[in-house]
């Protein structure tokens, strides 16, 4: 029987489980030093004054447009093409999200359309960019059109940990930077988990006030928050996961780099495109193919784990559509029927992605 590729591979060695167990003996479950030593870790490492621990990436995008002022009848511009949980926190403070196309070579926000969107809108408000597959978005265009409408600006990073484009840290441009420690991303807490991260001490002190039921320092119930934290469990193994994330980062690239050599030769995939002046992080390795579906039903006959991240554009959910305007994406719609998740993480052999392109080579033979 041939063996499966695995689509990913999450890392968990005997000091995270036994870091894990010293919280169970500490009986210290929230609140309490792991995660100030976490926060602390992670916002030196980012080069920030301010990181901020959340049970979820949805939870610090949440926080972060709250505290950076967003909320009722505010337009928010998103790109059409991301996760869900990138529109859910602006229709969740009652906002209102305005889709904008992708860049065709990034997948990224396209900063020209979000100019001539923001331009037209009413009541422009903030931009959520969302550095896609571990690709940072144009930050020094799209901050610019903040800049030039004071649009307050959270991005979204929670796939990009320690990307870089013309020398920033993925999270570091805008106002706040939002990340995501579900188990498959580039470094994880050992379930659901996020960090909000910015160098403004107002935002900081907003946003551990509404992860703890808005609560502030002295007991004061100042704003209704809910409850956000990032308990001791996680904070424990995402300090463990911080230690290798920039060396596994390293590894995802270097086979990327792989699959470019062995699929660029095939006239029916287009690769991904990597930015200049980047360092793309490849949480996910994402091809375009004419024929998808079929494809996919062929590597996994034989074995190959696969994904499609993500099928249905954001502006085509039906919990968004009763909401927004309607918009019609060209490139972003386009783009969903053609892309391909290959197995991608830090520890795939040579010979793991040899027997997937060779499957692929296959295929279209």
């Amino acid at each position: 029987m041939t063996e499966q590729v695995p689509f990913t591979d999450i890392y968990v060695d005997d000091e995270i489980v036994d870091r894990a167990a010293d919280v169970l003996e500490s009986t210290q479950y929230v609140k309490g030093d792991r995660l100030e030593k976490f926060e602390a870790e992670f916002a030196e490492a980012c080069d920030v004054e301010h990181a901020v621990g959340l049970h979820s990436g949805t939870a610090a995008i949440l926080c972060g447009l709250q505290a950076a002022g967003i909320g009722e009848g505010d337009q928010v511009f998103v790109p059409g093409h991301t996760f869900f949980a990138t529109v859910s926190p602006v229709l969740s403070v009652d906002a209102e999200p305005v889709f904008v196309d992708v860049d065709p070579d990034t997948y990224t926000m396209d900063p020209v359309d979000l100019e001539r969107k923001v331009e037209r809108a009413e009541n422009p408000q903030g931009i959520v960019p969302v550095h896609i597959y571990g690709q940072i978005a144009d930050m020094e265009a799209i901050q610019a059109v903040a800049d030039d409408y004071d649009l307050a600006v959270v991005e979204d990073a929670c796939q990009a940990h320690f990307a870089e484009r013309d020398g920033h840290i993925a999270g570091t441009v805008g106002d706040v930077g939002a990340f995501s420690f579900y188990p498959s991303k580039n470094m994880t807490v050992g379930g659901d988990g996020g960090m909000l991260i910015t160098d403004d001490d107002q935002i900081a002190r907003r946003a551990r006030t509404l992860r703890n039921h808005g609560r502030t320092e002295d007991g004061t119930h100042e704003v209704l928050g809910l409850n956000y934290r990032l308990d001791e469990f996680k904070a424990a193994v995402g300090r463990r996961q911080l230690e290798f994330v920039r060396e596994w980062n390293e590894a995802r690239n270097a086979a990327a780099q792989k699959y470019d050599r062995r699929l660029s030769s095939i006239p029916e995939i287009t690769t991904p495109t990597e930015a200049a002046d980047s360092f793309h992080v490849y949480h996910l390795y994402v091809i375009q193919v004419p024929d998808r579906d079929v494809l996919r039903e062929h590597l996994d006959e034989n074995g190959i784990d696969t994904g499609v991240h993500y099928e249905t554009p954001a502006h085509r959910h039906p919990a968004v559509r009763d909401r927004t305007e309607s918009t019609e994406l060209e490139r972003t719609e386009r783009l969903c029927d053609r892309i391909l998740s290959l197995p991608m993480h830090p520890r795939i052999t040579d010979e793991e992605i040899d027997r997937v392109c060779n499957e692929i080579e296959e295929y279209y033979r």
